[in-house]
């Protein structure tokens, strides 16, 4: 099946599923060597898939462990300049679909993926006050606060800085 990233222009549109994986007050991250920052275990929806479908299979295959949802927690609409050597300067417009993930007690996540670019990845858990960059930055706010019944959506905007 195909990623959901398609051209526009000069640009690419994503759709992304990302997790949210939280355990005793840390939050569980994905980082290379490649890059300086961390960002959310997950990835691209495929076509055919539903954003829902897409977690479970994305966070198997970053951490070998079947998680189930527990619900959509945000929605993020994100414009962003491509830093990888396949979308180098290219503004990428995302659509991002984060799910609060069940993790039971003897979850133990095992890394085996590697990044669009042949990098292969690591997992971290952080604290949402880490120095680290990470991505996205509403996890610092929003990761520990308690849940409530509604989604909540965030936008961020490169262009404008």
């Amino acid at each position: 099946m195909q990623d959901m990233t398609v051209p526009c222009g000069d640009g690419l549109i994503n759709i992304r599923a990302g997790a949210l994986i939280v355990r005793e007050g840390k939050l569980l991250m994905t980082g290379n060597s490649r890059d300086d920052y961390l960002y959310s275990v997950g990835g691209r929806v495929k076509m055919g898939e539903t954003a829902e479908e897409a977690i479970v299979r994305e966070v198997f295959e970053e951490t070998g462990a079947r998680l189930k949802v527990r619900r959509l927690a945000f929605v993020h609409e994100n414009y962003f300049y491509g830093d990888a050597p396949s979308n180098m300067g290219k503004l990428i417009y995302e659509l991002s679909f984060y799910f609060r993930m069940e993790v039971p007690p003897d979850f133990e996540p095992v890394c085996g993926s590697v990044a669009g670019n042949g990098v292969k990845e690591e997992l971290r858990w952080v604290s949402p006050d880490t120095e680290q960059t990470i991505y996205p930055e509403f996890f610092r706010t929003q990761a520990l606060v308690p849940e409530t019944d509604g989604v909540l959506y965030f936008r961020t905007d490169e262009r404008r800085r």
